[in-house]
């Protein structure tokens, strides 16, 4: 049977209020999707399905989060993944809401983590209270590097590009004091292969939401670079386990323009890892944040540099950190959202197009794009 399968990047529903798709999620049924809306002009965002290519809004009333209603009347919904979890913003805390039992293991992450964070390199949110499906925050004060590389408004390059450095400085210090830390063996290991099986897991799911006809190109050119992607992380040796964020991208990482410790958000993936699974995905998200806003590569050069910088300080191995980039990557190209996904891909496409290098560490990661980049702007 032939399935819809693209998302598009808006609906509209009933009442004829159109609703921009922020994100996407493979729903049980092959072709139906689990939706965070968001309607121009009003706070705040909602769950939204699709099935079959028809529109649904959600209700505000999720079985499956049971906490949700009367955790939502606090504040404002932030951030919603229907059936799964949500977080709400109050004036004082963040809240987030689990499935029943899900906040137990969360809690116990932030409890390690709280032991291996350095406050003096990294302020985290503080648990004010939890239940097992519901866990309130502190908030951490400044905003997001996200935001600040994208205020061209009131801050110049020079100074997001300190604020990158201060990156460095700090996470430099805090992972290479964490190797050997008794508290990490509490962790769970994030080896390649736990990499590996999550990137087939990734793969067999958009196979399955995308057996139509007018995909198989992609479904063929994805098989493919999948095989290449899973094989080239197990093919060399593993760097050594570190402390690692488990899911650090720029919207993880908080900072003001003083002298502050920076923030660091967002431990529920936390886990003994090698030190490129972090700065991969970290570097990935901004090179594909750079190519879908390419107006100023001078800020994606510099926080690119700076991740390189401290690539090199940890002792990262160029083939790990080209296996794990290439792994964050074919992540990007299982995405439901057709622009995103196909960008990946193409990303995948180049990279194993071009000739891998036989010497430098930094030659070894310099990128295609950041490269281009500097050419045309960037310093």
């Amino acid at each position: 049977m032939t399935r819809r399968a693209p998302v598009p990047p808006s609906a509209v529903d009933p009442s004829g209020q159109t609703w921009l798709i922020h994100r996407a999620w493979p729903d049980r049924t092959a072709g139906d999707y689990l939706l965070e809306v968001i309607a121009p002009g009003q706070p705040g965002v909602r769950g939204g399905v699709l099935r079959a290519g028809a529109f649904e809004l959600l209700p505000d009333d999720d079985p499956a989060l049971p906490s949700l209603r009367a955790e939502a009347r606090r504040g404002e919904l932030v951030s919603y993944r229907p059936h799964m979890r949500a977080v709400i913003r109050t004036e004082a805390c963040y809240i987030k809401v689990f499935l029943p039992g899900g906040a137990i293991v969360p809690a116990e992450r932030c409890a390690q983590t709280e032991i291996l964070l350095d406050p003096a390199t990294f302020a985290a949110p503080r648990v004010l209270r939890n239940s097992p499906d519901v866990i309130a925050f502190s908030a951490v004060p400044g905003r997001t590097l996200g935001e600040l590389g994208d205020d061209h408004a009131d801050l110049g390059d020079e100074v997001v590009d300190r604020l990158w450095e201060r990156w460095q400085l700090a996470w430099t210090a805090q992972v290479g004091s964490s190797a050997g830390h008794a508290a990490l063996a509490a962790l769970p290991t994030h080896s390649p292969e736990v990499e590996v099986t999550d990137l087939r897991r990734w793969v067999k799911r958009w196979l399955r939401h995308n057996d139509i006809p007018e995909a198989g190109a992609q479904r063929a050119a994805l098989s493919a670079r999948a095989d290449e992607v899973t094989r080239n992380l197990l093919r060399t040796a593993p760097d050594p386990l570190v402390w690692a964020h488990g899911d650090l991208h720029d919207k993880q990482i908080l900072a003001d323009t003083g002298n502050s410790p920076l923030g660091l958000l967002d431990f529920d993936d936390t886990a003994q890892a090698e030190a490129a699974l972090d700065l991969a995905n970290l570097d990935v998200h901004l090179e594909l944040h750079a190519r879908q806003h390419p107006a100023s590569p001078a800020r994606y050069v510099a926080a690119h540099t700076r991740i390189l910088a401290a690539a090199e300080d940890l002792h990262v191995s160029p083939d790990r950190f080209h296996a794990y980039s290439d792994g964050a990557w074919l992540r990007l190209a299982c995405s439901p959202l057709p622009k995103r996904s196909a960008m990946a891909l193409a990303v995948l496409e180049e990279r194993a197009a071009r000739v891998p290098p036989v010497a430098g560490y930094e030659s070894g990661l310099e990128s295609s794009f950041a490269t281009a980049a500097t050419e045309t702007g960037g310093r």
